[in-house]
C-alpha cells in the first residue's frame, strides 16, 4: 500500500471510530426519568389534562389532552438526550417554554387569568408531594 493510501485509510478509520464513540456516548447518556420522577410527571400531566384548563403554546390555546401529548413528546426528547433526572428539570427544560420560539407556555383555567406554566405545574407538584407525604405510612 502506498503511503498516501495508508494515510487515507487511517483517516477513514479515525472518522469511523470518532462517529462510533460519539454514538455510544449519546446512548450512554440517554436515560429515562427515575421512577419517582416519572410518576410525578405522569401525575402532573394527568392533572393538566383533567383540569379543564387550557394550555398556550406559541400563541394558540390547546385542551389539556393536546398539552399532555405535546409535553410527553418533549419529555421523550429530553430523556433521549439524558437531560432530565427530576420533575423540576422537566418543568424547567420541557414544560415552561417553546424550544422553537422561546415563548413561555401559559395555563388558563376558567375564570382566572393565564399564568406561566412553570408556576402552575410547580404549584401542582407541591400539592402532589404534600398529598403523598400525608398518605405515606408512618
Amino acid at each position: 500500500m502506498t503511503p498516501a493510501r495508508c494515510h487515507g485509510a487511517r483517516r477513514t478509520l479515525r472518522r469511523l471510530f470518532a462517529t462510533a464513540s460519539a454514538g455510544a456516548l449519546g446512548t450512554a447518556l440517554a436515560a429515562p426519568l427515575p421512577p419517582v420522577a416519572r410518576a410525578e410527571v405522569d401525575a402532573l400531566l394527568a392533572r393538566l389534562q383533567s383540569s379543564g384548563c387550557e394550555f398556550n403554546r406559541n400563541g394558540s390555546w390547546y385542551a389539556g389532552a393536546e398539552a399532555r401529548a405535546h409535553l410527553l413528546k418533549k419529555l421523550d426528547y429530553l430523556e433521549g438526550k439524558g437531560q432530565v433526572q427530576t420533575t423540576e428539570q422537566f418543568i424547567a427544560l420541557g414544560a415552561s417554554a417553546s424550544s422553537t420560539s422561546g415563548k413561555p407556555y401559559l395555563v388558563r383555567c376558567a375564570g382566572k387569568p393565564a399564568v406561566p406554566s412553570d408556576g402552575w405545574l410547580t404549584g401542582e407538584l407541591q400539592q402532589l408531594r404534600t398529598q403523598h407525604a400525608a398518605s405515606a405510612p408512618r
